[in-house]
C-alpha cells in the first residue's frame, strides 16, 4: 500500500517554526528586558512621562521613515534576489550601494529634522519649548539609518541567527541605558536615551554585518547610479508606506493627547506596547525570514501561495492562544508590567488584542504585494488603510475617548484584511486553504467571545471563561503544530518543551 507523505514533506512548516523559534526566542528575551524597562519608566515617569516618550519615539520613527526612503525594505528585497541567483557580484554591488546611500540619507535626515525642530515641537506639544529635544533627536536619526542599512544586508542574506543576537543586544543596551538616564534626569533623559540606544544598535549591527564578508567592489558612477535607482525605485513605495503607517499612529496619539491630555496618551502608549508584545514575536519573524523566502519564489504563483498559506497557518496557531490569554489577563498584565496608575488602559488593551488577531491573519497576504514588487497596489493599499485608520480614530476618540483608538485599530484590520485578500487574489490567484479558513473561524469567534464576556459578565466568571478558552485553544494549537512538523527537526529547546508538554 502506498504511504501518505507526512505533512511537512515538501512544505516549509519546519523552516517557519525554526525561524519563529529563533526570532521569537530573541523577542522573548527582549520582553524580559522590556518588562524591567517599562516598569522602571512607569514608576519613574508616570503615565504622562510614558506618553511623552511615545511622542518622541513617534517623531523619530516618522523622520527615519521619510529620510530612509524605504531603502531598508528595498535593500532586503534586492539582496534576497541576488542571493537567490547566487550572483556574488550582484550581492557586493547592492551591499556597497546600500551602505553608501545609508550614510547620505542619514546626514540629510538629521539636517532636515534639525531645521524643522521648532515647527515640529509647536505642532506636537503646542509650543517651542521642546524644540531642543527634537533637535537632539536628529543624532538618533543619523545613527538609526546607518544601522538600518547594515540590518537590511544581514536580513537579505537570511542570517537569522545574527539578527536574533542583534535584537537581544539592542534590548539589553536599551534597558541599561534608559533606566539610569531617566532615574537621574527624569523626563529630560528620554531623548538622550534614544540617541544612545541608536548608537548601540549601529555598533551591534556593524559588528555582525562585517562577519558576512561581503567585499566592497570598485564601482563606476554608472553602476552605482543603477544600483541606487533600483533601491530607490521600490524604496519610495516602502517609504510612503512607512510614513503613512507611522503618520497614522502619530495622528492617533495626537487625537488622544488633544482629547484627554498627556496622561491618556501615556495609557495609550502602554496599551499599544503590551498589545504588541506577544504578537510581535510572530510578526517580526514573518518580516525577518518569510519575506526574503517569498521574494525568492515570487514569480511562481503556486509556490508563492503555498508559502503564504503555510505561514498564515503557523502564525495563527502560535499567536491565537497568546492573544486570548492577554485578553483574559489584561488587568494583571497592566499592573505587573506598568503600575496601578495604568489600570485604565485595560479596556484599550483588549481592543488592541482584537486588532492584533486580525493583523496576524491578514499580514502574510500583504507580503505577496511586497515580494512581487507591485508598487502601485502597495501604494494605494497603504493610502486607503491610513485614511480608514485616521478617519475611524478621529470619530471614535471623539465619541468614546482613548478606548476609541483601540476600536479604530480593529476597524482598520477588518478593512485591510478584506482589501489585501482581493489584491492577493488579483496578483497571484491566492486562495485561503481549507485549514486556514477553519482556523480563522475558530480563533476569531473565540477571541470575540472572551472579549464579550468581560463586557457582559462580572470579572470572575469572565476570567474563568477566558482561562478555559485559553487552555482549549492552546491545547488545540500544540496538537496541530506537532502534527505539522517532525519533533527531531525542531530546535533542541523547543523539542524539550514539547516533550514535557505531552
Amino acid at each position: 500500500m502506498q504511504s501518505h507523505p507526512r505533512p511537512e514533506e515538501g512544505h516549509s512548516y519546519g523552516q517557519i517554526l525554526k525561524s519563529t523559534a529563533l526570532i521569537g526566542g530573541s523577542s522573548a528575551v527582549n520582553v524580559v528586558f522590556a518588562i524591567f524597562r517599562n516598569k522602571a519608566t512607569a514608576l519613574l515617569l508616570g503615565p504622562a512621562g510614558v506618553g511623552l516618550m511615545g511622542l518622541y519615539s513617534s517623531i523619530a520613527d516618522i523622520a527615519c521613515a521619510l529620510a530612509g526612503l524605504g531603502i531598508q525594505a528595498s535593500g532586503v528585497r534586492q539582496i534576497a534576489i541576488a542571493v537567490g541567483s547566487g550572483d556574488a557580484d550582484a550581492i557586493a554591488r547592492t551591499a556597497t550601494a546600500l551602505r553608501r546611500v545609508s550614510v547620505l540619507l542619514g546626514l540629510v535626515g538629521a539636517l532636515l529634522l534639525t531645521a524643522l525642530a521648532v515647527p515640529i515641537a509647536c505642532f506636537t506639544f503646542g509650543g517651542h519649548g521642546y524644540a531642543g529635544c527634537v533637535t537632539l533627536l536628529s543624532a538618533a536619526i543619523f545613527l538609526r539609518l546607518l544601522a538600518d542599512g547594515q540590518t537590511a544586508l544581514i536580513q537579505g542574506m537570511r542570517d537569522i541567527a545574527s539578527l536574533a543576537r542583534i535584537n537581544v543586544l539592542a534590548a539589553f543596551f536599551s534597558t541599561v541605558v534608559t533606566i539610569p538616564l531617566i532615574y537621574f534626569f527624569g523626563a529630560s533623559g528620554i531623548v538622550p536615551s534614544l540617541v544612545v540606544v541608536a548608537a548601540a544598535s549601529l555598533a551591534t549591527s556593524w559588528w555582525y554585518g562585517r562577519r558576512l564578508r561581503v567585499t566592497a567592489r570598485p564601482m563606476s558612477t554608472a553602476q552605482l547610479r543603477r544600483e541606487v535607482e533600483a533601491l530607490l525605485k521600490l524604496g519610495s513605495a516602502f517609504m510612503v508606506s512607512s510614513f503613512l503607517t507611522l503618520g497614522a499612529a502619530y495622528a492617533v496619539r495626537i487625537f488622544v493627547l488633544r482629547a484627554e491630555g498627556l496622561t491618556a496618551a501615556g495609557l495609550y502608549q502602554a496599551a499599544w506596547t503590551l498589545g504588541g508584545l506577544y504578537a510581535g514575536f510572530i510578526l517580526q519573524a514573518m518580516g525577518t525570514d518569510f519575506y526574503p523566502r517569498l521574494t525568492a519564489v515570487a514569480e511562481d504563483n503556486g509556490e508563492c501561495n503555498r508559502l503564504v498559506n503555510e505561514q498564515a497557518q503557523v502564525s495563527m496557531l502560535l499567536a491565537g492562544p497568546g492573544l486570548i490569554a492577554t485578553l483574559t489577563a489584561a488587568p494583571l498584565v497592566v499592573r505587573l508590567l506598568y503600575s496601578p496608575e495604568f489600570y485604565p488602559a485595560v479596556e484599550l488593551l483588549r481592543w488592541i488584542c482584537m486588532g492584533m488577531m486580525l493583523r496576524i491573519i491578514s499580514w502574510p497576504m500583504g507580503f505577496i504585494v511586497l515580494a512581487k514588487g507591485a508598487r502601485r497596489a502597495f501604494f494605494w493599499t497603504e493610502v486607503t488603510a491610513t485614511v480608514v485608520h485616521v478617519g475611524l480614530a478621529w470619530l471614535c476618540v471623539g465619541v468614546f475617548g482613548s478606548a476609541g483608538a483601540g476600536l479604530a485599530f480593529v476597524g482598520l484590520y477588518v478593512w485591510h484584511g478584506l482589501l489585501i485578500y482581493a489584491i492577493a487574489r488579483h496578483l497571484s490567484d491566492f486562495r485561503w486553504s481549507a485549514t486556514n479558513r477553519k482556523l480563522a473561524l475558530f480563533f476569531l469567534p473565540a477571541s470575540g467571545f472572551v472579549f464579550g464576556a468581560f463586557v457582559a459578565l462580572p470579572p470572575w466568571p469572565a476570567t474563568i471563561f477566558g482561562m478555559l478558552t485559553t487552555a482549549l485553544s492552546g491545547a488545540y494549537s500544540l496538537r496541530m503544530l506537532m502534527e505539522l512538523v517532525r519533533l527531531p527537526s525542531l530546535p533542541a529547546a523547543v523539542r524539550a518543551w514539547c516533550s514535557r508538554s505531552t
